[in-house]
């Protein structure tokens, strides 16, 4: 969608979602923030109606299935909802490069891929209403292959990764686009606190302009840097028993 007016977007109180927040902040347009952390998220607020948006903001955990419906209903009923940007995800890995911890495992799940359908599922419904609407669900690189570093996290970002590609035709016959979002690595809380090396690391401001960018065109798959896109397509087509022996050398991420 080429102007969207009314936006939604989750895990806009830091890193990318508050990103997008501003990149998207300008006269006219309308947004609907969600975020954990009431005080990050009225900071970000406050930048976002300087540059002149309205503002809307509501403290929620996208797992939170019931508030998510909700809330969603009542952006919609406030200004009809052009743009859903499903963001809101955490990380985690197995520190000492053991197995993750099950309520680990299961939290990192249910941030990325319940918190997604609770974000696109009461989404969809009300832009079909209109025969019109954007979806983007925000999935990662790191979703093209299991890395041991942190296999929950990976994992769950290759479940909304497919889903929002078989959900992209279907949608279309409804007016709806879906794109799919694969960042590397965005400075961010999130990658703040990894002690190993992140090739091409993206400031977050450049990292929400090239999303909206290709929002815009409607791109089935918005991955970027480029260099890493290439490098995990690769790695798909190689033979795990390949390559086995380099994954497990791979430094991993603190849990």
């Amino acid at each position: 969608m080429r102007a969207p007016r009314s936006i939604l977007i989750t895990g806009a109180s830091s890193g990318l979602g508050a990103a997008l927040a501003e990149t998207y902040a300008s006269p006219g347009k309308i947004l609907f923030l969600g975020g954990r952390n009431t005080a990050r998220l009225e900071a970000v607020a406050s930048i976002a109606t300087a540059k002149g948006a309205e503002v809307h903001t509501e403290t929620i955990d996208v797992t939170e299935r019931t508030h998510m419906e909700v809330w969603i209903a009542s952006a919609n009923r406030i200004a009809p909802l052009d743009l859903v940007i499903a963001n809101a995800g955490i990380s985690a890995g197995t520190g000492d490069g053991g197995p993750e911890p099950a309520d680990q495992v299961r939290r990192v799940y249910a941030v990325n891929v319940d918190g997604v359908m609770n974000t696109v599922l009461p989404a969809l419904p009300l832009m079909q209403e209109r025969g019109q609407g954007q979806i983007g669900i925000v999935s990662s690189l790191a979703g093209f292959r299991g890395f041991p570093g942190a296999p929950a996290y990976c994992g769950s970002k290759a479940a909304v990764k497919v889903f929002g590609e078989g959900l992209r035709p279907t949608a279309a016959r409804s007016g709806i686009e879906v794109s799919v979002i694969c960042p590397g690595y965005v400075r961010s809380p999130m990658t703040a606190v990894n002690d190993f090396p992140m090739p091409f690391l993206m400031e977050a401001g450049d990292a929400a302009e090239k999303i909206r960018r290709g929002l815009e065109r409607n791109k089935a798959r918005i991955a970027f840097p480029w260099p890493m896109h290439a490098t995990v397509q690769l790695l798909q087509i190689i033979p795990p028993s390949w390559i086995d022996g380099l994954m497990g050398r791979l430094p991993t991420k603190s849990g």
